[in-house]
């Protein structure tokens, strides 16, 4: 019997993909870091501009993402648009409630304290900066913990 928990976590795919097949992932995520890094957008010093509202350079990508997102979905859903293995998108309901919010706030201290989300913490030290290491060991913990704590907190 399936939790609740790991029924709004499927993501309905029903082809495996190969080890080799993965390859084109990992080339688009050299490609994004690449893009990232040059567009200061896992710059530690943006991200802080970001948090002391001194700049909008963050809040202009991020607010490009959204855009970007939510037009994709519809023309997605619109066209019923099949991924590369042929198989339909399902775009679940998920209801909101409080574990969103501590979610949230828990993500965004971490990442105001260290100045990366996980994605870019991969850039920062591809880039050179050993110190995103520990930032980067801890959301794995984090993310651990979660695992183990899970039944526990409010979803």
């Amino acid at each position: 019997m399936k939790t609740k928990i790991e029924e709004e976590g499927t993501n309905h795919q029903t082809t495996t993909e190969s080890v080799t097949s993965n390859l084109k992932y990992i080339a688009v995520g050299i490609f994004f870091g690449i893009v990232f890094v040059k567009a200061e957008i896992v710059s530690w010093f943006r991200i802080q501009e970001m948090f002391r509202l001194a700049s909008f350079h963050m809040y202009r990508v991020i607010g490009t993402a959204v855009v970007v997102a939510t037009i994709s979905t519809l023309i997605i859903k619109q066209f019923k648009i099949k991924t590369i293995q042929g198989e339909e998108v399902i775009f679940s309901e998920r209801p909101f409630n409080k574990g969103n919010i501590i979610g949230g706030l828990c993500f965004g201290l971490g990442w105001a304290m260290t100045g990366a989300c996980p994605g870019p913490m991969y850039g920062l030290i591809g880039s050179g900066f050993p110190v995103f290491i520990i930032a980067l060991l801890s959301a794995v913990a984090g993310t651990y913990v979660y695992g183990l704590l899970q039944n526990k907190l409010p979803h």
